[in-house]
């Protein structure tokens, strides 16, 4: 079997290292635009049990990964100068370089060398290949090649946000909200290192313009943004890495396959940062159509039919909720009026997936908190 993988993020070099691992006799290809050393962003973070489909199918990756991870077991969120603790929901997170590099090492150890600095214009260049992998992110090339068969579409939400760094390493991943004379802002911030730390701002659209954010350089958001939480980051700078204003891409597509063409990670689907599933559901993508192609070796439109079959159901839940935690941030301007206990709970209960019962199993202490300042 030929295949052809665009992308070497997450996605597309353990799709590749997978398919090598089983099938030695394959013949498999990654092309990658950017260099093998380039990033952008800073860490990216799983929640507690998401590296658990790791551990179970592939666990001596997950022994390489597992020792670079920061983890911890609560979550914090700040607002009106208040601090609000919530035990029980934890998170895990590592550099994205970091992680980039383990699995180039993992791909280069069963045979497969990815050509970095190649960019595909044309899906021509890839040849006869039997199986094309769209693993090329949001602005896909295989999508956009098929969009029509895909069904693809794109739209985006409307608040504005940018990736900074920051050496402040913080205690558990923290929602930091901010009501000022430049608007409303709401920073993500987590270690991902022992000394470094993302630190995600995201603005209201009426906070963009009126900081004159889409007239500043990077170094300059960055120094305002900086200043807005200064507290918060104990009078450290923040540090740029592509730290461009984006607004959230939504993809979405109403077909995963078309002909030897197929569609893994954001190039297919995106989830809101705000549930930290992204990466998750790129490495669970390869899993489940490594699975696929396993038990079809001889008939590629079964096996792609078989992994959209398997995998859809899967995804959309967690895309679903990933959907209502984005829509709750486009909000986040209108949750701030609430007291700062119960703007915490309209936070954790925000995806829908959090029943009070299950909260206070996983959350008792601030269960109990809340249920006696509700009495």
């Amino acid at each position: 079997m030929r295949v052809a993988i665009l992308g070497a993020g997450p996605a597309g070099l353990y799709l590749a290292y997978l398919i090598k691992r089983r099938d030695a006799s394959a013949e498999v290809r990654v092309f990658e635009q950017n260099s093998a050393d380039a990033t952008f962003g800073f860490g990216v973070v799983f929640s507690d049990r998401a590296l658990e489909f790791l551990n179970e199918d592939d666990p001596e990756t997950f022994a390489v990964v597992a020792p670079h991870l920061e983890s911890w077991t609560d979550i914090t969120v700040v607002h009106r100068g208040e601090r609000v603790r919530i035990d029980g929901v934890g998170f895990a997170a590592i550099g994205r370089l970091d992680l980039l590099q383990l699995l180039q090492a993992r791909v280069r150890s069963v045979g497969v060398e990815p050509t970095f600095r190649h960019p595909v214009a044309d899906l021509r260049e890839l040849g006869d290949a039997d199986l094309i992998v769209g693993a090329d992110g949001v602005n896909s090339l295989v999508r956009r090649t098929h969009q029509a068969a895909f069904g693809a579409t794109t739209t985006h939400l409307t608040n504005r946000f940018a990736w900074f760094g920051t050496s402040k390493p913080f205690e558990t991943l923290t929602q930091t909200f901010r009501r000022t004379e430049l608007g409303d802002f709401n920073a993500h911030h987590y270690r991902y290192a022992p000394a470094m730390s993302t630190f995600l701002v995201e603005v209201t659209e009426t906070a963009f313009t009126r900081a004159g954010f889409d007239r500043m350089s990077e170094t300059e958001s960055a120094v305002v943004c900086a200043r807005v939480f200064a507290d918060e980051l104990g009078g450290r700078p923040l540090v740029s890495n592509n730290s461009v204003w984006r607004r959230f891409p939504i993809v979405r597509n109403a077909r995963w396959w078309h002909g030897r063409h197929v569609l893994i990670g954001d190039a297919l689907h995106t989830a809101h940062f705000s549930i930290g599933s992204g990466t998750r559901l790129a490495m669970e993508d390869a899993i489940a159509l490594d699975r696929a192609l396993a038990a079809h070796p001889a008939d590629m439109p079964a096996a792609l039919a078989a992994f959209e079959t398997a995998r859809r159901p899967i995804v959309e839940k967690l895309v679903a909720a990933a959907n209502a935690s984005g829509a709750w941030y486009e909000k986040f301007a209108d949750y701030m009026a609430l007291e700062p206990l119960a703007f915490a709970m309209s936070y954790l209960t925000r995806s829908g997936r959090i029943a009070p019962e299950r909260l206070r199993q996983s959350s008792p202490q601030f269960a109990a908190r809340y249920a006696r300042r509700m009495d």
